[in-house]
Protein backbone atom coordinates (compact mmCIF):
# COMPACT_ATOMS: atom_id res chain seq x y z
CA UNK A 1 0.00 0.00 0.00
CA UNK A 2 1.16 3.52 -0.90
CA UNK A 3 0.32 6.03 1.72
CA UNK A 4 2.19 8.78 3.89
CA UNK A 5 3.43 8.27 7.26
CA UNK A 6 2.44 11.11 9.69
CA UNK A 7 2.44 10.95 12.53
CA UNK A 8 -0.47 12.66 15.59
CA UNK A 9 0.07 14.01 18.99
CA UNK A 10 -1.69 12.38 21.44
CA UNK A 11 -2.91 13.65 25.07
CA UNK A 12 0.84 12.29 26.87
CA UNK A 13 2.26 14.56 24.22
CA UNK A 14 4.07 12.09 22.60
CA UNK A 15 3.65 11.06 18.75
CA UNK A 16 2.28 8.10 17.19
CA UNK A 17 2.87 6.63 13.85
CA UNK A 18 -0.03 6.84 11.82
CA UNK A 19 -0.39 4.55 8.96
CA UNK A 20 -3.82 5.14 7.18
CA UNK A 21 -6.41 7.93 7.47
CA UNK A 22 -9.32 6.16 9.63
CA UNK A 23 -6.34 6.65 12.73
CA UNK A 24 -6.41 10.41 12.35
CA UNK A 25 -8.89 11.87 14.98
CA UNK A 26 -9.83 14.20 12.17
CA UNK A 27 -10.95 11.82 9.98
CA UNK A 28 -12.66 10.41 13.19
CA UNK A 29 -14.32 13.42 13.77
CA UNK A 30 -15.46 14.42 10.04
CA UNK A 31 -16.79 10.58 10.09
CA UNK A 32 -19.11 11.25 12.96
CA UNK A 33 -20.18 15.06 12.00
CA UNK A 34 -20.93 13.27 8.53
CA UNK A 35 -23.02 10.77 10.10
CA UNK A 36 -25.20 13.46 12.41
CA UNK A 37 -25.50 15.50 8.99
CA UNK A 38 -27.56 12.15 7.35
CA UNK A 39 -29.45 11.65 11.02
CA UNK A 40 -30.73 14.94 10.78
CA UNK A 41 -31.16 15.58 6.70
CA UNK A 42 -33.71 12.33 7.55
CA UNK A 43 -36.28 15.06 8.20
CA UNK A 44 -36.04 17.43 4.97
CA UNK A 45 -39.17 17.01 3.42
CA UNK A 46 -38.97 14.41 0.55
CA UNK A 47 -38.79 17.68 -1.87
CA UNK A 48 -35.98 17.82 -1.20
CA UNK A 49 -34.25 14.20 -1.48
CA UNK A 50 -32.54 15.62 -4.65
CA UNK A 51 -31.66 19.11 -3.41
CA UNK A 52 -30.75 20.49 -0.38
CA UNK A 53 -30.90 16.77 1.33
CA UNK A 54 -28.18 15.59 -1.49
CA UNK A 55 -25.83 18.64 -1.53
CA UNK A 56 -25.57 18.93 1.98
CA UNK A 57 -24.64 14.96 2.48
CA UNK A 58 -22.64 15.20 -0.40
CA UNK A 59 -20.64 18.18 1.12
CA UNK A 60 -20.45 16.33 4.31
CA UNK A 61 -18.76 12.93 2.44
CA UNK A 62 -16.43 14.96 0.88
CA UNK A 63 -14.71 16.41 3.82
CA UNK A 64 -14.46 12.90 5.10
CA UNK A 65 -13.51 11.62 1.63
CA UNK A 66 -10.54 14.08 0.74
CA UNK A 67 -8.48 13.99 4.11
CA UNK A 68 -8.72 9.87 3.00
CA UNK A 69 -7.30 10.27 -0.25
CA UNK A 70 -4.85 12.84 0.12
CA UNK A 71 -3.24 10.70 3.01
CA UNK A 72 -2.73 8.15 0.64
CA UNK A 73 -1.49 10.42 -2.07
CA UNK A 74 2.61 10.21 -3.13
CA UNK A 75 3.24 13.80 -1.61
CA UNK A 76 2.96 16.16 1.62
CA UNK A 77 1.92 19.25 -1.00
CA UNK A 78 -0.88 16.57 -2.36
CA UNK A 79 -2.01 16.00 1.18
CA UNK A 80 -2.43 19.54 1.83
CA UNK A 81 -4.10 20.18 -1.25
CA UNK A 82 -6.50 17.54 -0.85
CA UNK A 83 -7.21 18.84 2.71
CA UNK A 84 -8.02 22.90 1.68
CA UNK A 85 -10.63 21.24 -0.88
CA UNK A 86 -12.11 19.01 2.57
CA UNK A 87 -11.73 22.80 3.95
CA UNK A 88 -13.91 24.04 1.09
CA UNK A 89 -16.37 21.02 1.81
CA UNK A 90 -17.02 22.45 5.32
CA UNK A 91 -17.80 26.21 4.15
CA UNK A 92 -20.14 24.42 1.61
CA UNK A 93 -22.01 22.15 4.80
CA UNK A 94 -22.44 25.68 6.80
CA UNK A 95 -23.98 27.70 4.18
CA UNK A 96 -26.43 24.60 3.78
CA UNK A 97 -26.72 24.41 6.96
CA UNK A 98 -28.10 28.32 6.63
CA UNK A 99 -30.80 27.26 4.40
CA UNK A 100 -31.84 24.63 6.19
CA UNK A 101 -32.20 26.56 9.56
CA UNK A 102 -34.09 29.55 7.12
CA UNK A 103 -36.32 26.84 5.88
CA UNK A 104 -36.89 25.35 9.11
CA UNK A 105 -35.78 22.09 8.45
CA UNK A 106 -33.59 22.15 11.13
CA UNK A 107 -33.76 23.59 14.74
CA UNK A 108 -31.65 26.61 16.17
CA UNK A 109 -30.20 23.52 18.92
CA UNK A 110 -29.34 21.54 15.85
CA UNK A 111 -28.18 24.09 13.82
CA UNK A 112 -26.08 25.54 16.40
CA UNK A 113 -24.91 21.78 17.21
CA UNK A 114 -23.26 21.10 14.15
CA UNK A 115 -22.30 24.53 12.97
CA UNK A 116 -20.00 24.28 15.97
CA UNK A 117 -18.89 20.72 15.12
CA UNK A 118 -17.86 22.11 11.91
CA UNK A 119 -16.08 24.83 12.74
CA UNK A 120 -14.41 22.44 15.10
CA UNK A 121 -13.23 20.26 12.33
CA UNK A 122 -12.11 23.40 10.28
CA UNK A 123 -9.85 24.37 13.19
CA UNK A 124 -8.72 20.64 13.18
CA UNK A 125 -8.02 20.88 9.71
CA UNK A 126 -6.34 24.05 9.37
CA UNK A 127 -3.63 22.77 12.14
CA UNK A 128 -2.69 19.27 10.58
CA UNK A 129 -2.64 21.85 7.30
CA UNK A 130 0.24 24.37 9.36
CA UNK A 131 1.62 20.91 10.87
CA UNK A 132 2.37 19.35 8.10
CA UNK A 133 3.55 22.40 6.13
CA UNK A 134 6.50 22.28 9.17
CA UNK A 135 6.76 19.11 10.21
CA UNK A 136 10.53 17.17 9.55
CA UNK A 137 9.27 13.64 10.01
CA UNK A 138 6.90 13.27 7.13
CA UNK A 139 7.93 10.89 4.56
CA UNK A 140 7.11 11.29 1.25
CA UNK A 141 7.10 7.70 -0.57
CA UNK A 142 7.16 9.41 -3.86
CA UNK A 143 10.28 10.13 -3.22
CA UNK A 144 11.82 6.72 -1.35
CA UNK A 145 10.39 4.60 -4.18
CA UNK A 146 12.32 6.98 -6.85
CA UNK A 147 15.66 6.03 -4.54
Amino acid sequence: MIGLIVYQKVKQREMTKINSFYNLDVWKDARSFTREIYQITNNFPNRENYGLKSQITRAAVSIMSNIAEGFHRYSKKEFINFLVISRGSIAEVQSHLFVAFDLKYITKEQFNDVYSKSVDIFKQINAFIRYLRTCKEYKDYKKEIEK
